[in-house]
């Protein structure tokens, strides 16, 4: 019997539970962030000949050779920095494994975690797990900006790493140039770790640049970066992801990631491997996205909803403060229950779960479901 829980006051992730409240109630499901499409034939069949080609055995500890070598062409390529693909990349199953992984790694007892909310979900219970405590910095719409001189005024002597995600799930905010230049300066000023979520790294708009922590010589040094084969290629179930980090971090990674999953599956890597070899096929996902982003809001522009048009991700806010006084998990219920639309109360994810009134919605959907979204929203 456990005689105390190491996670006493977790509850089921919201996505999980908007989804079956959307299972339960018929509704059109915008909550949970995978697309309603399906995967270039091309990669499906990659796989597939991975797999009569009998790669269907234990892949490499640190993933298949030709992927990782993939993964490095394209960092460098992109973001100007090379990483050695022998000690500095690991394949991982999925952005969340790794995330995971490279807190258990390096955070003990009482290290201060700096995070930025609203803030994906994984990141606090994994902190906690390992004896860290998170410190939240807000951020507020409508821009969601952060103040780094509150992040300087929250670094203490125990602060041992800062987690940021950009382009950001659930804002659709991105960091600037500006963003990373101060980031990197607290980090190098202190010492500090970072993980940078960069798992919507190919979806950004209206002619902005991703801003990779790769890209800066000094915040790279200190940097796991983690990044999503899923988000990128329309196949968020085969739990596909990556590490990118300098050797003396990518060797305390591994010593963790060896025990927990070992390697992932070989013949979606092999697979991955030979559709990288094209880099249209991840460089044409922001026009594609952006065009999805516009054809949604252009369908809601009568409704009562407000809205700043998000900058990158497949995520969309939807402020709601002129339509009910509600919280936004009541209304996100209501939404699902009596309307039959499914989003996601962004509250949970704030510092003390403050709430603005924002819901988030995703639109990496047939345009058809995305017209039946905006008629329900219309209609409230």
């Amino acid at each position: 019997m456990i005689e105390r829980s190491k996670l006493p006051n977790q509850q089921t992730t919201i996505f999980t539970v908007m989804s079956k409240m959307a299972a339960d109630h018929g509704a059109l499901n915008l909550s949970q962030g995978f697309p309603n499409f399906p995967s270039d034939p091309v990669l499906l069949e990659a796989v597939a000949k991975a797999m009569r080609d009998g790669y269907n055995q234990y892949a490499p500890m640190q993933g298949d050779l030709g992927l990782r070598e993939r993964i490095v062409e394209k960092t460098q390529s992109l973001y100007g920095k090379r990483y050695d693909v022998a000690s500095e990349v690991t394949v991982t199953a999925g952005a969340t494994q790794a995330i995971f992984t490279a807190i258990a790694a390096t955070i003990c007892q009482r290290d201060e975690v700096i995070i930025f909310t609203p803030a994906y979900d994984c990141y606090e219970p994994a902190i906690r797990l390992f004896g860290g405590i998170s410190k939240p910095i807000q951020l507020c719409p409508p821009l969601f900006r952060p103040d780094w001189d509150e992040v300087a005024k929250s670094i203490t002597t125990k602060t041992k790493m800062i987690i940021f995600n950009t382009p950001h799930n659930p804002s659709g905010m991105l960091f600037t140039e500006e963003d990373m230049l101060q980031l990197q300066i607290l980090v190098v000023k202190h010492d500090l770790l970072v993980i940078s979520d960069e798992v919507y790294e190919h979806i950004v708009f209206d002619g902005a640049t991703h801003q990779s922590a790769a890209s800066y010589e000094e915040l790279a040094k200190h940097s796991f970066i983690t990044a999503s084969f899923g988000k990128t290629f329309h196949n968020t179930g085969w739990k596909m992801g990556y590490c990118l980090a300098p050797k003396p971090l990518m060797k305390e990674f591994q010593k963790v990631h060896q025990y927990n999953v070992f390697c992932v599956n070989h013949p979606v890597q092999k697979g991955l491997a030979s559709y990288l070899e094209n880099p249209n096929h991840y460089l044409g996902l922001s026009a594609f996205y952006e065009e999805k982003r516009d054809y949604f809001l252009e369908s809601i522009k009568h409704s009562r909803f407000k809205y700043h048009p998000s900058k990158g991700t497949y995520f969309q806010l939807l402020d709601y403060s002129e339509i009910t006084s509600e919280g936004d998990v009541a209304f996100a219920e209501r939404l699902t229950k009596h309307f039959k639309l499914a989003t996601i109360p962004t509250s949970v994810f704030n510092k003390n779960q403050e709430d603005f009134k924002l819901l988030r919605i995703c639109f990496a959907k047939t345009n058809e479901t995305l017209e039946q979204a905006a008629t329900i929203l219309k209609s409230i």
